[in-house]
């Protein structure tokens, strides 16, 4: 069909799952990005299934559930660069049943003797978790393999036309660069500084949303482990600051005391697209074509990806139907 075409902007983890989504669906689509895996900011994330610092919750959960399924789906699949591990959250108060409760298969309250000192209340659950530089490549590949082509642009996007050229709709998934693309000043970044390393043995996330020391996050992986971090609003610097790797490393340790020995083996430094809440919707343009708008996932991208990515077909389904 001529007008099954589509043009996505941003080749992250949300522009390559809607794609590989609309490919699956007999669409034609191409991906244009200024920056292809593995020089994206998915690829050095910190991935599991967790709806961080992303609003508004009743469509969140929606998202995320389907996100959640698919992925533990994925899990079974060789290469895929996904497994399913424990997470242990850790709150300095007792707190209530988390809102995405429905969305997870397991849950319970931890037992005292999971707490560190510090902590007053947790609980367990067990999520996908996500190998990024793994997953990435599997899903470019399977983007490639069903037919889907992929460009470099010399540089950031700046109109919707020069993206879209002669396909009908054109799927924004452009995180960060949305905000100057669509004018959109609800966008913003959240800085994010990891420190990488030698895994000691751990397997079990451990993660502390609220408190004194927020953000903190262990994410035992198969080579490696990531520490972290941070969640600074506004903040554009991609460099490494040393004296936060330190911070990062003792906050860690607090909860992991044998993490204070662990070999260093790197330091990273990413953006994620800050929102006020997530903006997925239609909007339809001049000369019968649309835009599907699909950005400002927060800290959640991998979380919702194939939710949104479903629903973004939904809605390229039913504009051209």
């Amino acid at each position: 069909m001529p007008d099954k075409n589509a043009v996505i902007l941003g080749a992250g983890v949300s522009g390559l799952t809607c794609g590989v989504r609309l490919l699956e669906a007999g669409f034609g689509v191409k991906i244009k990005a200024h920056s292809l895996p593995p020089h994206t900011t998915s690829n050095v994330a910190p991935a599991y299934w967790y709806p961080y610092k992303v609003a508004p919750r009743d469509r969140v959960l929606g998202w995320a559930a389907f996100s959640y399924a698919k992925l533990t789906s994925l899990s079974l699949v060789p290469g895929s660069g996904i497994s399913m591990s424990s997470l242990l959250k850790l709150f300095e108060e007792p707190v209530e049943e988390p809102f995405w409760k429905p969305a997870v298969k397991t849950f319970r309250k931890a037992r005292p003797e999971e707490l560190p000192p510090g902590y007053a209340d947790g609980f367990v659950t067990e999520v996908p978790r996500i190998e990024t530089p793994v997953y990435m490549r599997y899903l470019g590949e399977r983007f490639i393999e069903l037919g889907g082509e992929m460009e470099k642009l010399d540089s950031e996007a700046s109109s919707i036309g020069e993206v879209l050229g002669d396909r009908r709709i054109l799927i924004n998934c452009a995180g960060l660069g949305a905000g100057k693309l669509c004018r959109d000043e609800s966008m913003f970044p959240i800085r994010g500084q990891i420190v990488i390393v030698k895994n000691i043995g751990l397997e079990r996330i451990t993660s502390v949303d609220s408190g004194r020391h927020a953000p903190i996050y262990i994410v035992p992986r198969d080579g490696d482990c990531i520490l972290g971090g941070t969640a600074e609003e506004n903040d554009w610097d991609l460099s490494v600051n040393p004296e936060t790797s330190k911070k990062i490393i003792e906050k860690c340790a607090a909860i992991e005391p044998a993490l204070i020995n662990a070999e260093v083996l790197g330091h990273r430094v990413g953006l994620r697209p800050g929102r006020t809440e997530v903006r997925l919707e239609l909007e339809e343009i001049p000369g019968g074509r649309a835009v599907i708008h699909d950005y400002g996932h927060g800290g959640a991208g991998f979380t919702l990806s194939w939710g949104c990515a479903e629903e973004v077909l939904d809605l390229a389904e039913g504009f051209i139907s």
